[in-house]
């Protein structure tokens, strides 16, 4: 199918979400929409959205559904966001494939590798467009480091770090039927810290070392634990071993001691490069120069997804592009089931939502020193990781 397409009528869109983290999407759908580049045509959501939520979107309203097929049908959408739970997003993005359609699908791109792949065919026999949600990943500072790297300002590389120490509280994993849940029934959800919420250490580490894709990856070790009463993990570190033996070091938790910017650590013999990820924003340290601090530009995924579909420019997050980051997920899907921390490990302090959040001791510390020496929590002598819960594949 050819994908170029020079006229300048707007795309017609339709979203499947619009609540929590969809809002986003709306409101870039109407930035886009008010430069004349797309149109909200349709929106899939189990509670139609009322005019007071839709108030932006002068003159025609989008035709609303539950049922996101019939949805695409009627409305003649030529592309589509997926922000659906997780454990949704194959059969929906299948849906779009079957009609078509080109797509903008949310990270985690699915909750497991057999439905990555699933994924991965149904968009290549379809030829259709398809954009992952890492919206790091159009940060114009993964392709300057990665510049930077290669031409050897920090010396060789050593391995990679990344650490996310958030705060969420306990109305958190109440927001949704789906939240902190490893699975529901025999249906397979894997939200995890590693997965969702703080995923994007995770991407846009695999990605800085040059390590997307799912066959760039030797092995995975995690270490899953949790201080809420959930079923998946709210405090964990994982190491990957990519092909060209480089460790990729992520240790992340919901329940800081302070919140923090999460950050991507490059470390050289020679030098490093931070960069915190959602603020574009990146630091670089060597031997024989000061410190170097730049803040760069980021290009929105719908936008180039729009550009793809108009102007054959290159999507920045196609599905293979994080292989890698599945088989993360694959990896903590099958891992032992995440560790209680015992009680004295954690407290409760006030959470700014009114309600309470958990709070991990020293959990800050040892975010920071994972990322900082690429070991996982057991190697770091934390009391409460014993070597023994360790679990590779």
């Amino acid at each position: 199918m050819g994908l170029m397409n020079t006229h300048t009528t707007p795309l017609p869109i339709v979203l499947a979400g619009a609540r929590g983290h969809g809002r986003r999407h709306l409101d870039n759908i109407r930035r886009l929409q008010d430069q004349g580049l797309v149109r909200l045509a349709g929106v899939c959501e189990l509670n139609p959205l009322d005019a007071s939520e839709l108030a932006a979107f002068a003159g025609e309203l989008p035709q609303q559904s539950v049922d996101f097929g019939a949805l695409l049908d009627s409305t003649g959408a030529r592309a589509a966001v997926i922000c659906t739970p997780i454990q949704t997003h194959t059969e929906l993005a299948l849906t779009a494939a079957g009609r078509g359609v080109h797509l903008l699908l949310e990270k985690p791109p699915a909750a497991t590798r057999s439905d990555f792949e699933r994924i991965l065919t149904g968009v290549r026999n379809a030829g259709i467009a398809c954009q992952v949600g890492f919206q790091s990943l159009g940060s114009h500072a993964v392709p300057a480091i990665r510049e930077l790297v290669g031409t050897g300002a920090i010396g060789t590389v050593r391995g990679y770090g990344a650490a996310g120490a958030w705060v969420r509280d306990d109305i958190y994993y109440r927001r949704a039927p789906w939240a902190g849940r490893r699975r529901i029934g025999d249906t397979d959800v894997v939200d995890g810290a590693l997965t969702n919420p703080l995923a994007h250490a995770v991407a846009t580490a695999l990605e800085l070392a040059g390590s997307g894709a799912a066959q760039d990856i030797a092995g995975v070790e995690t270490e899953l634990f949790r201080a809420h009463d959930i079923e998946a993990d709210d405090t964990s570190c994982v190491r990957v071993t990519t092909t060209s033996g480089l460790p990729v070091t992520v240790a992340v938790t919901l329940c800081a001691e302070q919140a923090g910017e999460p950050y991507v650590i490059v470390h050289g013999d020679r030098g490093r490069i931070t960069l915190w990820y959602k603020q574009d924003r990146v630091l670089v340290q060597r031997a024989g120069h000061g410190p170097q601090e730049t803040v760069h530009g980021r290009t929105d995924l719908l936008e180039n997804l729009v550009d793809h579909l108009t102007h054959g420019t290159a999507l920045l997050v196609p599905p293979h592009r994080t292989g890698a980051f599945m088989r993360v997920v694959e990896a903590v899907r099958n891992a032992p089931e995440p560790l209680a921390l015992p009680s004295g490990a954690w407290h409760t302090a006030p959470a700014t939502t009114g309600g309470t959040r958990r709070v991990v001791r020293g959990i800050d510390a040892a975010v920071a020193a994972g990322a900082e020496t690429l070991r996982l929590f057991s190697e770091l002598g934390v009391p409460w990781a014993l070597p023994t819960e360790v679990s590779s594949s």
